[in-house]
């Protein structure tokens, strides 16, 4: 039942529906007005009610989807700016840095915010470029509208084209206030200057006091810090171009400030290259709506005008000891000075204004450091970088010199000039009639060749036009032109250069080195060429062979120690046959001829300057050095020294390979999941063919087996075949098999003949890159004297094979919000069943055929997005892919970004997880933290010492716990590694690592107490591992069957003896939680770990236990679907693919079942052995914790010296868990108070579920993609929401917030109120309109029965005559009140309601 509120004219508050019988039986005869009244009453009080909830609704959802915008209403103070600087640095890392260069007199920092693409490097190829604000701490427009632009640089990033270039192709530097003492005592609305803070605190004028060119500045250095520190500044980063902004009036002003002969006013000091800075000045000037009439209209100098809003310095006054002349003079850099508001300090409300004004020109004048010349000076016989080599215009008497990397930046006008370089120790070289055009620079090399016995004078060629991109000239698109100008090399004199300017007649360096080179020979070829050619060429190893020869391994680049996002990874692989030796040969020359002539010949510079080429000259070294020369079909050396063929060693698609894996094809595994190759080819002997994939296919028979990318194969099989003359033909060695025969001197694979195991097929199905296996030679260890004629037939080949990287499409895949490269996405084409991923910087690149694509690139936790693109026939197409996230808010609205509304601190956690889950964030952690260790295996005393040794020495971040007794009543101990160990913090993470669950395999309990102390020592001292201590709770059981590890013995593998307890219990077979499937009570080891694990609060378990190499996954439970399977799966990988062998799949263990080809080396529990009352079961069905196993090793109980080598196998994989802990999905859950909610159950996926802890915290890890969650408490409405997991990213906090469950009948309160009150209104207007009715007959019925009365005498002798015969039915008929029954029954009626 309702109540209802009725006006003063109705009933009184508070009276139900029930009561209105009386009321209107006692006021009957007024009803037809009441009836008005109600029902006007009811339509504008009852409906409103039922679409209350409705309106507030709307309502709320309007309020929260408001939006702050910047108003630009106020000044940033020191500690406001620097607030806002530090949060859009950490906001924008990834294309931010925030540093300081020094300090001022006060002490507050001289801060520069650096926005280039990675921002944490100096890499070659991109200009630098600065502003400087606040010089004159009163002119105060530069201070914000630099702040502004900032922002607007980093906002706009990646979504405004023109700002993405700027950023990616510009190193940029602002440094919003250069006198930020002098701002502080400043005042607002001080238009003129007559207030303090123009000078620094010291009272100096700061652009008055550095070193000029007429005159000696007298100034203590002491006395202007700010200056000193921006002088240092600009001659380390040797920018290229700067502006200076300032107030008072409205100009752009260009050096020189002032004239030897000091004249205050009106004396024209002109610089060499004063056009060039007109044309700067120009550029802002006429971008600026003010400044650009010439006519500020200052109130204290109404008159003054400058031309087109420009001026040389001098000759509007004369400012001695200028920044400007400094920058110009002595850093390399043109720098002019932007006067912006005639009103030095106006007031908050004109920023907006002023910003607006200042925009345009502050981008288009950075922009402006693209134009002139560019290019790099290097050394002609190695190749390595020149710095400060002079760059010199002729008719310009102004240098330069270049950077570090022997880059330089001459911002020209367009003409034609002649260019030289100068250093000292070298040839100079002169360029002549160089071609400088409008907009973007004309790009220039030199490769100066040290002076020797050659003619001095230098060297003058002529110049080649070329264009470039404003990019980095080291990561161009390949497909595009990159002519370089270069001098010869010292071995080619001077006639050399002459050659090099006629691409057409230029003659490359051959290789004169022509013999077969043996292990140690090869060793110190390598040696010499990478230490020679150290600026394109380094030396690797990728591991060892089965005797312990290095592979190794030489890439070739223009920065050759690391992948530069965009540019392509191949590699040429020889001598996997160790008797196949002309492929090593080949390779050790292709080294030599890419060293040699790069920087002369412009094929090879081309290739170097955009690939990255990696050379392993023999994967099979041992075999090689068993084979005899001369050898044409034979077998010695072909294998391995384990006597196994690599060719047949990997992993396949068809057949099981129960080969044990080789020592140098685990290497080879693993460089290629390490590195993003694109495409290689595998060099052999014994015929002369390209065979390309699949080698083998299902019934192992020979017919053609087609791979996805069957087109692709071809292409690149060609490109190789066709260079070779003799493969060409398609008859390769008629004298040895005269019947075979291959069209264009290539062949599928299989169709030649079955190979299984091939390393080719291997490439193609587990990595990015497409690989073919050449066959050099129908001889397999020639002469070496044949060495030369194998160079001639295949030279052309190696370097057309190599171009054929920069085929098909590249790009990048990117975050559309932030600029970020998304790493392991997805790229499909469509019709073609094979996909490739994007590497960490999230570049790419996918061979195809010339043709129109339908390409889809998708990432977890974005939309994909679809193009269509057009490969040529010659080049690689560009396609770039913007992906926006998916993010759902708890109402299903529109998709949002979490990120923007993180605070700075979880911005920066989010960052610290991400820099350790990409690249080789994990492995420069474990390089960086190296610690001495001895090694031994602890027997339970000795291990409780170590423990309590810990608790010890490091008493602030430890915690030693006992959680019981074995049988033989050894304490089973828990040790807690956190900053705050004895305190409960239910916001972070907990981990559990457990060893010795099986005692016999003791390895897990020695890597946990080793892990234990790797930790500790490095808290404190390592700031990733104190970082991850601080926000981790680690909980280590080294050893839970302590007696069964003092009955096991060492070097025992397969043994059983000390596996059980001391009742002879299998510990993982004795964990139930339900009393009905426990048939005698838990032994006492397994009840201490169970009380530990229903605590609850762990968010992941590891548990190390011995006999394989495998992760494993619950259930162990045969026949048991598993719920979060997905997940449980993605945890066991991560530890696999950290582990430098478990990744493999490849356990390498005669003694069990499971050999080789367990895919990623993770499997189900239950597939290696099931059984019941496993830990792992058990803590995911009762602790609700996911739990993996890993097994560590073949041996059980290996050799105390093998201890080392497992160490440093499972330190990155164990630091991963750590990482991953801080994954997947956490949380608060509150009720509309604010009131955290324990215990609210949190259900994954519809089936998974954890628990919310104190606070109301909950935490729960999920594979990458998105997830449902649900949220269900006592007296709440159940909550919704989904949720993005990503692969690298920390988890993001959520926020769920319960309404009371105010559900009637299990239908929304809104919904019950509104269906009663139409339905009592449409029952109350019902009875209204009968009461009113019936009303209303009543009256004129009653009427008509008075008249009758007043004139019975009139009838009484009618009545009595007729009374006798029918005087019933008179009475009943003619004189009967009808109305006053019906009146009393709607009475009756109303009283019974």
């Amino acid at each position: 039942m309702f109540t209802f509120l009725f006006n003063k004219s109705g009933c009184s508050r508070g009276k139900r529906v029930g009561n209105m019988a009386t009321y209107l039986r006692e006021h009957r005869h007024t009803a037809p007005k009441l009836c008005v009244s109600l029902f006007v009453f009811l339509l504008f009080v009852v409906v409103p009610i039922t679409a209350l909830s409705v309106g507030e609704a709307r309502l709320v959802r309007s309020n929260t989807a408001a939006k702050e915008v910047e108003d630009y209403t106020k000044y940033y103070n020191y500690v406001q700016m620097t607030r806002l600087l530090k949060f859009m640095a950490l906001k924008y890392s990834h294309i931010a840095n925030l540093s300081s260069i020094g300090q001022s007199v006060q002490g507050r920092e001289l801060w520069v915010m650096r926005i280039t693409k990675d921002p944490n490097a100096d890499v070659p190829g991109k200009p630098k470029c600065k502003y400087v604000g606040n010089m004159h701490g009163d002119e105060t427009i530069s201070r914000q509208v630099l702040v502004y632009l900032v922002d607007y640089l980093l906002t706009r990033y990646g979504e405004d084209p023109r700002i993405t270039e700027l950023v990616t192709s510009t190193d940029i530097y602002i440094m919003p206030s250069m006198n930020p003492d002098g701002f502080e005592v400043s005042k607002e609305g001080d238009c003129s200057g007559d207030a303090e803070g123009r000078s620094n605190a010291r009272n100096m004028d700061l652009n008055r006091s550095f070193p000029d060119q007429f005159d000696k500045i007298n100034v203590q250095q002491e006395d202007i810090p700010e200056v000193t520190a921006v002088i240092k500044w600009i001659l380390e980063k040797k920018f290229v171009l700067s502006g200076n902004l300032h107030g008072g009036t409205v100009v752009a002003s260009y050096p020189f400030d002032d004239s030897a002969s000091h004249i205050m006013q009106g004396y024209y000091s002109r610089s060499v290259d004063d056009k060039l800075f007109k044309h700067l000045a120009l550029t802002y000037a006429k971008n600026h709506p003010v400044m650009r009439t010439g006519e500020p209209k200052c109130p204290d100098t109404p008159d003054e005008t400058f031309e087109d809003g420009i001026v040389n310095g001098a000759k509007w006054y004369d400012v001695p000891g200028g920044m400007q002349d400094y920058n110009y003079l002595n850093g390399n850099c043109l720098e002019i000075t932007m006067e912006l508001s005639c009103c030095k300090f106006p007031l908050a409300s004109e920023l907006k204004k002023e910003w607006d004004n200042n925009r345009e020109s502050l981008i288009a004048y950075l922009e402006q450091v693209h134009i002139g010349v560019r290019g790099y000076v290097k050394e002609a016989t190695n190749g390595t970088a020149l710095p400060d080599v002079r760059i010199m215009v002729a008719g310009i008497n102004h240098n330069l010199t270049t950077a570090q990397f022997g880059d330089y930046y001459r911002l020209l006008l367009p003409g034609t000039y002649n260019v030289s370089a100068i250093a000292t120790g070298y040839m100079s070289m002169t360029v002549v009639g160089v071609q400088v055009v409008e907009g973007k620079a004309t790009e220039l090399n030199f490769t100066l060749a040290p002076l020797g016995n050659e003619p001095t004078g230098g060297i003058t060629v002529p110049f080649t036009p070329t264009t470039t991109t404003t990019g980095p000239i080291t990561t161009s698109d390949p497909d595009s032109t990159s002519i370089e100008t270069s001098s010869t090399t010292s071995e080619m004199g001077t006639s050399g250069a002459n050659e090099s300017s006629t691409p057409q007649e230029h003659q490359p360096i051959q290789p004169q080195d022509f013999r077969h080179h043996h292990y140690n020979d090869m060793e110190l070829f390598l040696r010499r060429y990478s230490n020679g050619f150290h600026s394109i060429a380094h030396l690797y190893s990728i591991g060892k062979s089965a005797e312990d020869r290095e592979l190794y391994v030489m890439v070739i680049s223009d920065n050759p120690t690391v992948h530069e996002p965009g540019e392509p990874e191949f590699k040429y692989i020889a001598n996997m046959h160790g008797n196949e030796v002309v492929g090593r040969e080949l390779l050790l020359n292709l080294i030599e001829y890419l060293c040699r002539n790069y920087g002369s010949d412009p094929e090879v510079t081309q290739l170097v300057n955009t690939t990255r080429i990696h050379i392993m000259p023999s994967m099979n070294p041992d075999g090689y050095e068993i084979a005899r020369e001369g050898d044409v079909r034979g077998y010695t050396g072909r294998n391995n020294s384990n006597n196994f063929d690599l060719n047949r060693n990997f992993p396949d698609q068809f057949t099981t390979i129960t080969e044990p894996r080789q020592p140098e094809t685990i290497a080879v595994m693993n460089w290629l999941k390490s590195n993003p190759f694109v495409l290689s080819a595998n060099l052999h002997g014994g015929s002369l063919v390209v065979n390309y994939p699949y080698d083998d296919d299902k019934q192992g028979r020979t017919e053609y087996s087609k791979c996805p990318d069957d087109k692709v194969f071809k292409q690149v099989a060609r490109a190789y075949s066709q260079e070779n003359a003799l493969m060409h033909k398609g008859h390769p060695c008629e004298d040895l098999y005269r019947s075979e025969f291959f069209e264009d001197g290539i062949t599928n694979g299989a169709n030649w003949y079955n190979v299984p195991g091939g390393m080719q097929d291997w490439n193609y199905l587990n990595t990015n890159c497409f690989e073919v296996t050449i066959e050099l030679g129908c001889v397999k260890y020639p002469k070496a004297q044949q060495l030369p004629l194998y160079w001639d037939q295949n030279r052309r080949a190696l370097l057309q094979y190599i171009q054929q990287v920069h085929r098909g499409v590249k790009g990048m895949v990117i975050d559309i919000k932030d600029g970020t490269g998304i790493p392991n996405a997805t790229i499909t084409v469509e019709e073609i069943d094979h996909q490739i991923t994007t590497n960490l910087a999230g570049d790419y690149w996918r061979l195809l055929v010339p043709g129109t694509y339908h390409l889809t690139a998708s990432a977890q936790g974005y939309n994909s997005v679809k193009i269509y693109a057009t490969v040529q026939e010659e080049g690689v197409e560009l396609v770039d892919f913007r992906l926006t996230r998916v993010r759902s808010d708890p109402n299903g609205q529109a998709p949002m970004d979490p990120r923007a509304t993180q605070d700075p601190a979880e911005e920066v956690f989010q960052s610290f997880i991400k820099d350790l889950s990409l690249g080789q964030g994990l492995e420069q952690l474990v390089q960086s933290t190296v610690t001495e260790s001895s090694f031994r295996y602890r027997r339970y005393k000795e291990l409780s010492e170590f423990l309590r040794g810990l608790t010890f020495n490091f008493p602030k971040i430890t915690s030693l716990h006992s959680l019981g007794q074995s049988v033989e009543y050894r304490t089973i101990w828990a040790l807690e590694i956190s900053n705050k160990p004895d305190e409960p913090e239910t916001a972070e993470p907990k981990i559990r690592l457990v060893g010795g669950i099986h005692g016999n395999a003791p390895v897990g309990t020695e890597l946990l107490l080793e892990f234990a102390a790797f930790l500790c020592i490095n808290y404190g001292k390592n700031p990733t591992i104190t970082r991850l201590i601080n926000e981790t709770r680690i909980v280590i059981l080294p050893s839970i069957n302590p007696d069964g590890r003092e009955l096991a013995r060492e070097k025992q593998c397969t043994s059983t003896v000390g596996m059980t307890n001391t009742h002879g219990k299998d510990l993982d077979t004795d964990f139930f939680g339900n009393a009905s499937q426990r048939l005698v009570e838990a032994q006492p080891e397994t009840r201490a770990v169970m009380d530990l694990i229903l605590e609850r609060g762990f968010t992941l378990s590891v548990a190390l236990d011995g006999g394989s190499l495998l992760a494993t996954y619950p259930y162990d439970k045969p026949v048991q679907p598993v719920e979060n399977e997905e997940t449980l799966k993605y945890l066991a990988n991560v530890y696999a693919r950290n582990h430098p062998k478990m990744h493999l799949g490849d356990t390498g263990c005669p003694s069990n079942d499971q050999m080789g080809n367990i895919p990623d080396g993770v499997l189900r529990a239950a597939e290696r052995q099931s059984h019941m009352g496993s830990m792992k079961d058990f803590s995911v069905d009762f602790g609700h914790c996911p739990e993996i196993t890993v097994y560590t090793g073949c041996c059980l109980f290996p050799p105390a010296v093998q201890l080392a080598t497992l160490w440093a196998e499972n330190r990155k994989a164990l630091l991963s868990m750590l990482v991953e802990v801080h994954k997947g999905v956490r949380g608060v859950v509150k009720d509309k108070s604010g009131k955290p909610i324990v215990g609210a159950m949190i259900v994954l996926n519809g089936g998974v579920r954890v628990f919310t802890a104190e606070g109301g915290y909950f935490h729960a890890l999920l594979a990458p993609g998105n997830h449902n969650i649900e949220a269900v408490a006592d007296g709440y409405q159940q909550q919704r929401q989904e949720v993005v997991v990503s692969s690298y990213e920390a988890a993001s906090s959520i926020i769920i917030e319960f309404d009371m469950d105010n559900r009637i009948f299990g239908l929304p309160r809104e919904f019950v109120v509104a269906t009663a009150a139409a339905s009592m209104t449409a029952l109350v207007v019902t009875a209204c309109i009968i009461w009113c009715v019936c009303s209303a007959k009543s009256n004129q019925q009653k009427d008509g029965f008075h008249r009758l009365r007043q004139h019975r005498d009139d009838y009484e002798d009618e009545i009595r005559l007729t009374s006798m015969g029918s005087k019933k039915s008179l009475l009943s008929n003619e004189f009967q009140d009808e109305s006053e029954s019906d009146e009393d029954t709607l009475y009756a009626n109303s009283d019974k309601l």
